[in-house]
């Protein structure tokens, strides 16, 4: 298997940190292959890189000179200032970029002519190694490219690729999709304690819950609904529930997340193009 040339960051914010946590727990990775740039200002960001081992610098030149594969992950706003003070670095190298609303096409008219762009959709959880990612090649990525991608990706969790009109609802099922599933778990544990249950315990289980639940929809080939029906005996505890769910709106409240996001990220997109 080929191996993994050095990989730099622009930019230090949570999804870079995850990932690079997320490689090097994975072993496919170590320290010193890995470079980051983060803003001065950025502290926090700052400290977590050089925690982890990684060489930090403040400009983003030394991460294009020393890398072969760069993560462009600072904010999308700034993104076309970035790749402008990198072009003439750019060259001969892969470019992995998670910047929200970006295009393939935007990104690669403002790198070299000989430079490789894919656009990536990781999600946090690549940090305890189980994320979920895409990823859409540019015109110029190899299929090598497209491989070495998808290795370091599925490193730290799942990955596939997609077209690229589908990224904006990527962005707002997996991408936005463990914020809900946090708030799901919360919900959980706060109706377990209000039955008297300790908080540390209700926590657990209900994270340990929608961990299995998970699983359980990914391996075991069964619609949901078939999963649900086989917890749900007739009149018992879990129908009662469900009832209840159904009577708060809770489906219709998940499905609207997805699809408000969906069309936030679309207006994101708008603007940045």
């Amino acid at each position: 298997m080929a191996t993994i040339g050095k990989i730099g960051f622009l930019g230090g914010g949570n999804m870079a940190k995850a990932l690079a946590k997320g490689f090097l727990s994975a072993g496919l990775a170590k320290p010193s292959g890995m470079i980051a740039s983060v803003h001065p200002a950025d502290k926090i960001s700052l400290q977590g890189f050089e925690s982890l081992g990684v060489e930090t610098v403040v400009q983003n030149a030394p991460v294009v000179e020393q890398a072969e594969v760069v993560f462009v992950s600072v904010k999308p706003q700034v993104v076309p200032a970035v790749l402008q003070e990198i072009k003439s670095l750019s060259a001969g190298k892969l470019f992995l970029s998670v910047a929200m609303g970006i295009t393939l096409q935007a990104i690669e008219s403002s790198l070299s002519p000989e430079s490789r762009v894919i656009r990536v959709m990781p999600n946090l959880p690549a940090v305890v190694r189980s994320g979920c990612s895409v990823y859409v090649r540019g015109s110029r990525a190899s299929d090598a490219d497209a491989q070495l991608t998808q290795r370091l990706l599925e490193s730290v969790g799942t990955c596939e690729p997609v077209a690229e009109s589908q990224l904006d609802t990527v962005t707002a099922l997996s991408g936005s999709g463990p914020a809900y599933v946090f708030v799901m778990i919360e919900a959980l544990a706060d109706g377990a304690v209000h039955m008297g249950m300790p908080r540390d315990l209700a926590y657990r289980l209900a994270a340990q819950t929608v961990l299995g639940a998970g699983h359980m929809v990914r391996d075991s080939g069964m619609h949901p609904g078939q999963l649900k029906d086989s917890v749900t005996s007739p009149g018992g505890s879990t129908a009662a529930a469900l009832r209840q769910l159904e009577l708060s709106g809770f489906r219709a409240a998940v499905a609207g997340a997805v699809e408000q996001a969906t069309l936030r990220c679309r207006q994101i997109s708008g603007q940045q193009t």
